[in-house]
């Protein structure tokens, strides 16, 4: 198994998902260098309330396509491959009772 890697240390993104639980919402995703990952909600395009989670993966899969994933407090892990090229995301929502394909647009902001 290859070890995990914070390939996306320091960079922040917006993910607007068109399908799954939170289809027509947007969220700003900020990886932090220690391994953490803080997101939170954007309304009218101003990020609210601010979580952040313990841990998060990533791996290059191919160029331009970062595969992420992390286990939220509330119990739901998201995992996402990010097209960074055409700008996708494609992923799954998921805990111990529910599973949810998602899908929607990625933005690089920072």
């Amino acid at each position: 198994m290859p070890e995990t890697t914070t390939s996306l240390a320091g960079r922040r993104f917006k993910w607007t998902f068109e399908s799954g639980p939170t289809a027509g919402a947007s969220f700003e995703h900020a990886f932090h260098p220690d391994g953490t990952v803080e997101f939170s909600k954007l309304d009218d395009g101003k990020p609210g309330a601010a979580k952040r989670e313990k841990r998060y993966a990533a791996f290059e899969v191919a160029p331009d396509v970062q595969l992420v994933s992390y286990l939220a407090e509330s119990g739901y892990t998201l995992t996402v491959a990010m097209n960074l090229a055409s700008g996708r995301i494609y992923g799954f929502a998921s805990n111990d009772r529910e599973w949810y394909p998602v899908s929607g647009t990625v933005e690089n902001i920072a």
